[in-house]
């Protein structure tokens, strides 16, 4: 085997512990991590002003890009080190031609408390055509974004007149009986904040439950305003207008904050990564369409997989790497202090 040093994409050297595969992926916080976000690809239908421009996108070179080979040696290794859960992202992740074998491979793997779990993230374009075969191959569980129910203000948002397509989608997945089933909105301050109810008794009517997120600093043009995020407190108190807000117990590492609607069993759930953060308690890592490991949705470094999956290197070597990866993580990413810095890629680039 060729000798592959481990490298951050910034150019400084990983310490090549030498770590078994199969040693659990503990931080130096005693957080061990579930959850492993794999983006396979970075290119998108739809173009979101919070997330990347219309134009002038560069996207990833075909070539640079992850084979499903490759992600799912990488899937296996994380498995057997206590990875429970895999998420599919993008980008938009229906784009890419392979998904239904993706989903199928990485469903058939076992793990030592037993067979994984896959979820998928969409913007439920294509949705409709390609659900019956994702549930065959093993799809579990399913989440679709969609930030409004208008016509006129979703084509403002993402450039793109594909709402009855997004629509059509969900339709498609309440009527798959596929559960839980979630439904995501970023809540943005003039663009959709007087629709958090209507976004809610939408997702009620069609069997999912909506979970907003503030809007974080991760768009590829660097143009994030805090003072258009609708902050979590904000979203409680427009939905405690109608029903009544019960927290649910028990979150552990999830990062949707969870309250009973009026008693329950409907729920909606809070992302507020920016005004109540919830690092203390992250399980999560993150694997680029491109072969770079990410220990935290804001981070700076990256750990480059790609030179030892393309140099021969052994399983001892990519695991040693994921455990570096994980050695490295912060306590938290400190979007409220002063010296944070936006990462350079944007959301469709990182993967959710």
């Amino acid at each position: 085997m060729p000798a592959v040093p481990l490298m951050l994409r910034t150019g400084r050297a990983a310490s090549a512990r030498p770590t078994a595969p199969g040693a659990p992926l503990v931080d130096r916080f005693g957080r061990v991590h579930r959850d492993l976000r794999i983006s396979l690809t970075d290119r998108c239908s739809l173009r979101c002003t919070y997330c990347m421009p219309e134009q002038g996108n560069e996207w990833l070179a075909r070539t640079s890009i992850l084979s499903t080979d490759e992600i799912v040696r990488v899937a296996r290794l994380a498995a057997v080190s206590g990875i429970t859960t895999f998420r599919l992202t993008g980008g938009e992740p229906l784009l890419r031609a392979d998904i239904v074998d993706v989903v199928r491979r990485i469903a058939a793997i076992a793990g030592p408390d037993g067979p994984v779990e896959v979820a998928l993230t969409t913007n439920g374009i294509r949705l409709g055509e390609v659900l019956p075969d994702l549930i065959d191959a093993g799809l579990d569980r399913l989440n679709i974004s969609i930030d409004t129910l208008d016509r006129d203000r979703f084509r403002e948002l993402t450039r793109r007149d594909r709402l009855d397509d997004v629509v059509e989608g969900i339709a498609a997945a309440s009527a798959s009986g596929l559960r839980p089933l979630k439904l995501n909105a970023v809540a943005m301050r003039g663009v959709n904040d007087h629709e958090l109810v209507d976004l809610v008794a939408f997702a009620l009517d069609h069997g999912a439950e909506m979970r907003f997120i503030e809007q974080m600093p991760l768009d590829a043009g660097h143009t994030w305003d805090r003072a258009r995020m609708v902050t979590r407190d904000e979203i409680l108190s427009a939905l405690s207008e109608r029903w009544s807000l019960e927290p649910v117990p028990g979150r552990g590492g999830a990062p949707a904050e969870r309250f009973l609607l009026d008693g329950g069993p409907a729920a909606v759930g809070v992302i507020a990564s920016v005004t109540a953060p919830f690092c203390g308690a992250c399980d999560r890592l993150r694997l680029t369409a491109d072969g770079q490991l990410r220990n935290c949705l804001f981070s700076n470094d990256e750990y480059d997989l790609m030179p030892l999956l393309r140099a021969g290197a052994d399983d001892v070597a990519l695991d040693a790497l994921l455990h570096d990866c994980i050695a490295g993580k912060l306590p938290g990413h400190a979007i409220d202090d002063p010296s944070f810095l936006q990462p350079a890629r944007g959301m469709n680039a990182i993967g959710g």
